[in-house]
């Protein structure tokens, strides 16, 4: 039924307005009155003024203000508890800042950050009396410093007001422009350096998209009347040096590689200097042996060379003629064990190949954030760079582990030479000058470790960037005089060596660490916006594409980039000039760690050889009892936390920077502010060693 609607009232004027109160009262002497009660004119809604109603608009405000005040007292507790805790690291741990910054070490670029510091207090304090006083006047243009005004001798208020103007011509004639012409220098190699990674970035698409990688066609372990299985005689090698906490693992991944035993040998390299490491590891080998692997143990007496030494003298054995590849895995590396199944068969058929890279996989990727960083810089060097050049150029940088050597190549190429700390990459250089090519795997993964502590990070990439500086000076002539075609030559010295590995490293501190700061105290020479924040931050988004999960730690990975460019600098000078830290290699400490499927894996594959009857075959009495005891001492203890460390260079920077962005408060430079501010924020945590674990 539909609803009645009653338009009778709609016409009538003297309506009524408000609700009718009757009034009825018990005294007999009083009338009945009826009340015409007040319209909604004089009593609006209540839900409508209900946010406006002051009393609830006053405890907004309370609240608010409570906000802001406990954000300032935060803020204002952390700066109250930075002083305390600075003054315990200097005055608690000066053995261990000693041991941070070695005073042979470095000290000509501490002494310059030191310098820079003081040159950057007095400024500051020169501009603050100047504002105080009124004494700034129209900036003066870039171009032309004449047109900067100078007054009059009656408007000058005292010596200090003089002093001022003639800092002030004199930063405008003579500093400014020499200045400038260095920014202009490195944001010509950022926006190479930039143009370089892009250009990388589209290869990497171009290969995801064309769907480009390395195929075997055919059964590579059939012969060619396919009457019985190939298998090449095949060589592991795992260098180590007082690696306690990683050898057993490695040692029973390399064990568990799925290759018919007589095809297959296991050299475990040690150089430890440590008795118990060297009974430990070799009582790992002779428990494998037992169990019917072809595992041989080697220790060398006189320990020359480092890794490359040792590398050398396992490959001096006789036994090595009849093997026709060798694999290396560092103590760290953990391949599946259908490694050298995925890797061996792109040998056939492919005689000018030398060598096969499979990509790494970090175990401890997400312990912390410094080992988060280092997975977004690696995930980029082998999904980008790595592949890329593989693609291309047939050519990239062996990475020291995780690959697979045609013996052939090798000795062709001079076999390991010890002059340098990145013998990897001067193998990998002299074979390609010879001929030989490079296969990069990325789909094949084998585990590994980052480090997790600041300390052994710093030393990793010192070594990683002097090292190539210094083989660049010894390999120059034989690139030069090498038969490879000029564009293969180019690809070498100026992107692998001139663009990559040095003027990265130095743009990126010139750049961020010196001239920013530098022209907060002379503005006529200014650095754009899209240098300081755009162009980094794109870059960045690039580097961060291959670990898309570590999207949310894309500006702490930038700051963190521009703190380790003094690290990166410094070794870059060292090997460049041939200096004493050059030539200095510090095993990467470990933490042993493993994933949980490597656990699951391992304690099943351990309960089946359990159950057979393999161990201790005729072993005596006093053998076992000796087993026994090395058993017992054989579990390193868990990592110890340390004392943090002081790192002077990161803490002078990080003062420098931070009174560069009080200046820059001064002229209101908004994107120059927040950058310099964050960027001596990250110096100083690391400064502090107050990133990653700093593990014993």
């Amino acid at each position: 039924m539909a609803p009645r609607l009653d338009f009778s009232g709609w016409g009538a004027k003297d309506k009524r307005q408000g609700t009718p109160v009757v009034v009825t009262m018990e005294n007999p002497n009083y009338s009945v009155l009826e009340i015409d009660g007040p319209g909604t004119e004089a009593f609006p809604s209540m839900d409508k003024s209900r946010g406006k109603n002051a009393k609830q608009f006053t405890w907004v405000l309370l609240l608010k203000a409570q906000y802001a005040v406990g954000c300032v007292a935060s803020a204002a507790a952390v700066l109250w508890a930075l002083p305390g805790v600075i003054k315990r690291r200097m005055v608690f741990r000066r053995a261990a800042a000693a041991q941070s910054d070695d005073p042979d070490k470095g000290h000509l670029m501490l002494r310059f950050i030191r310098g820079f510091l003081l040159f950057s207090l007095v400024a500051l304090a020169f501009e603050l009396a100047a504002y105080r006083n009124g004494w700034h006047f129209q900036k003066p243009d870039l171009r032309l410093p004449e047109r900067l005004h100078i007054p009059e001798a009656t408007e000058i208020q005292g010596w200090m007001h003089s002093a001022y103007l003639s800092w002030l011509s004199f930063r405008a004639d003579y500093i400014a422009y020499p200045i400038q012409l260095l920014s202009y220098m490195c944001i010509i190699l950022f926006v190479i350096q930039s143009a370089d990674r892009l250009i990388l970035c589209l290869g990497c698409f171009w290969i995801k998209f064309k769907k480009i990688k390395p195929r075997v066609e055919s059964d590579p372990f059939n012969s060619d009347d396919g009457s019985e299985c190939m298998y090449p005689m095949v060589l592991v090698q795992i260098p180590m040096c007082n690696e306690r906490e990683v050898y057993e693992q490695s040692i029973s991944a390399a064990c568990q590689i799925d290759w018919p035993k007589d095809r297959l040998l296991i050299q475990v390299l040690d150089d430890s200097d440590d008795e118990t490491i060297q009974l430990l590891i070799s009582t790992e080998v002779s428990k494998w042996s037992q169990r019917g692997v072809n595992i041989v143990y080697r220790h060398r007496l006189v320990r020359t060379g480092y890794k490359a030494g040792n590398l050398k003298s396992a490959m001096s054995c006789e036994y090595v003629r009849d093997y026709e590849f060798v694999a290396i895995f560092d103590a760290d590396f953990q391949p599946n064990p259908d490694f050298l199944k995925l890797t061996i068969p792109h040998f056939k058929g492919n005689p000018e190949l030398g060598l096969v890279q499979a990509r790494w996989s970090f175990v401890n990727k997400n312990e912390n954030l410094l080992t988060r960083l280092q997975n977004i810089n690696l995930c980029f060097h082998f999904e980008v760079e790595q592949q890329v050049n593989g693609v291309f150029w047939n050519f990239f940088g062996f990475n020291g582990t995780a690959g697979v050597w045609r013996i052939k190549a090798l000795e062709d190429s001079g076999g390991w030479l010890e002059r340098t700390t990145v013998e990897d990459m001067d193998i990998a250089v002299r074979a390609h000058l010879h001929g030989w090519k490079f296969i990069f795997l990325n789909d094949v993964k084998v585990l590994c470790e980052v480090p997790e502590s600041y300390e052994a990070y710093r030393k990793q990439q010192h070594r990683w960037h002097s090292g190539p500086m210094h083989l660049f000076r010894l390999c120059l002539p034989a690139i030069i005089t090498s038969k490879i075609s000029i564009w293969k030559k180019a690809n070498l010295i100026l992107l692998f060596f001139l663009l990559r590995k040095l003027i990265l490293p130095f743009y990126s501190f010139t750049l961020f660490c010196v001239i920013l700061p530098l022209t907060m105290f002379v503005p006529e020479a200014e650095l754009p916006g899209w240098v300081i924040c755009y162009v980094p931050v794109i870059m960045s988004f690039l580097n961060i594409l291959p670990a898309l999960r570590s999207f949310p730690f894309i500006v702490p990975y930038l700051l963190f980039e521009n703190t380790m460019s003094v690290t990166k600098f410094n070794a870059m000078v060292s090997g460049l000039f041939k200096l004493g830290s050059s030539y200095e290699w510090v095993v990467t400490k470990k933490a042993g760690r493993s994933s949980e499927s490597d656990l699951l894996a391992a304690a099943e594959r351990e309960a089946k050889i359990v159950s057979l009857p393999l161990f201790h075959k005729g072993a005596s009495e006093s053998e076992l009892s000796e087993l026994n005891r090395l058993k017992e001492h054989e579990k390193a203890p868990s990592p110890v936390r340390k004392p943090n460390k002081i790192y002077k260079k990161e803490l002078a920077l990080s003062l420098l920077l931070l009174t560069a962005a009080a200046r820059s408060l001064l002229s209101a430079q908004g994107i120059h502010f927040y950058f310099l501010l964050f960027q001596g924020m990250s110096f100083l945590l690391v400064g502090l060693d107050l990133i990653g674990e700093q593990m014993s």
